[in-house]
């Protein structure tokens, strides 16, 4: 695993669209068009397209994932991506909203093809000291030891320990407690409701 992902960590992008009415199946043709041209561009991990569960819920919601943040800004910033937005400005009734999430929330997403809401904060908090804890003490028990051995400044040992504990709670741990902990972190009582997303199920 590379270095750059602690500085540059997956990213996922939530974007809510309203269509005009009348304009659904020209709104259809510039989702397939600009999906596939976002599959072109390196690190693009998929996108998900929740389509209006009525004729009066007019609103689009995509889910748009990439495997870096610097890969996403490129994405964004193509001319490929300005001139598919150009089409599709007649086709809207205002300005999408758009969510980028990364970083801590990012611990936080369950594997689901439903929209990716993170939990409360107080909830990601509290897995995260209970996931964190444990791990800095294993890790150092095992990993501590063995770069005492080597030649490396205090600081460099240091920063060895916590890129591993980063690591680990990013593609280990965290996924894990996630599952485990998926009724407190995500209560099915709000499913409906979390931000102003229609209910998938």
């Amino acid at each position: 695993m590379s270095k750059n992902n602690l500085v540059d960590p997956p990213v996922t992008v939530v974007i809510s669209r309203r269509v005009k009415p009348g304009c659904e199946a020209a709104f259809e043709k510039f989702m397939s068009g600009i999906t596939s041209a976002a599959m072109t561009f390196e690190g693009h991990l998929g996108t998900n397209v929740f389509r209006p569960s009525s004729r009066e819920n007019n609103q689009y919601h995509i889910i748009l994932k990439f495997d870096r943040a610097s890969n996403l800004r490129v994405w964004e910033e193509s001319e490929c991506r300005k001139q598919w937005l150009a089409r599709a400005e007649s086709l809207r009734l205002e300005p999408a909203t758009i969510r980028v999430i990364s970083g801590l929330e990012t611990w936080f997403t369950l594997p689901s093809p439903k929209p990716i809401i993170p939990p409360p904060r107080y909830k990601m908090a509290a897995i995260t000291l209970l996931a964190i804890f444990p791990l800095i003490q294993l890790v150092n028990l095992i990993f501590a030891p063995l770069l005492e051995l080597l030649p490396l400044p205090l600081l460099l040992r240091s920063l060895i320990v916590t890129a591993i504990i980063v690591l680990l709670m990013t593609y280990v741990v965290m996924p894990r407690m996630t599952k485990l902990f998926s009724k407190w972190l995500y209560p099915k009582r709000r499913c409906s409701t979390l931000g102003g997303f229609p209910d998938l199920k």
